[in-house]
């Protein structure tokens, strides 16, 4: 996985392709990647994002939200964060006050990932998330399970609730489906 590196095809930047009949696309091709993560777990979905769009043809850019510190020079940001008692990650937060202005005007997308157990019956983003998505005019986070790893839990609190509840709730085809239509959305037809 490609964690603070740009991650391309073959080293040189393509454009995103589209999987459906070989068709010739030009798309916009530097995605950054962006993660605020506890224990790791949504690290992991963005770097499984990253890939996917890499897989794609784009040219993906795997990092940690509080190492960014400029968002130019990307087609398109993708941000996740672990969610905790319905509260996004501090550091996902500021990295949206930060670049606020650049994502207003830009293709965004974001993710949350946190719930574990049994899957709800409906997965709805967090009142945070949709307020935050909606501030940046992105579309309302699509929400992810996550994982909870006693070994990983650090704090009483965590490794109280990792004691109760540990386990991993992550779908990958469903996280890999999800890239996939951020990479259909950065793809546009050459006429």
């Amino acid at each position: 996985m490609n964690t603070g590196s740009l991650v391309t095809g073959g080293g040189e930047q393509q454009p995103c392709r589209s999987p459906v009949g070989g068709a010739t696309v030009v798309g916009m091709t530097r995605v950054l990647v962006a993660f605020a993560s506890k224990m790791g777990s949504t690290k992991e979905i963005a770097e499984a994002i990253g890939d996917r769009l890499t897989e794609r043809g784009c040219a993906a850019e795997v990092r940690s939200a509080e190492t960014v510190d400029s968002v130019d020079g990307y087609d398109a940001i993708v941000l996740g964060s672990a969610v905790y008692a319905t509260r996004w990650r501090r550091e996902a937060i500021q990295f949206l006050r930060r670049h606020r202005d650049r994502l207003t005007a830009g293709r965004t997308w974001l993710f949350e990932s946190g719930w574990l157990g049994q899957r709800p019956s409906a997965l709805v983003a967090s009142p945070g998330g949709r307020r935050r998505a909606n501030k940046v005019g992105a579309p309302a986070p699509v929400v992810f399970g996550g994982r909870l790893d006693l070994d990983l839990a650090t704090g009483r609190m965590d490794r109280m609730l990792a004691k109760r509840m540990a386990g991993d709730a992550r779908d990958w085809d469903e996280i890999k489906s999800w890239a996939d239509q951020v990479a259909d959305t950065l793809v546009t037809r050459r006429t």
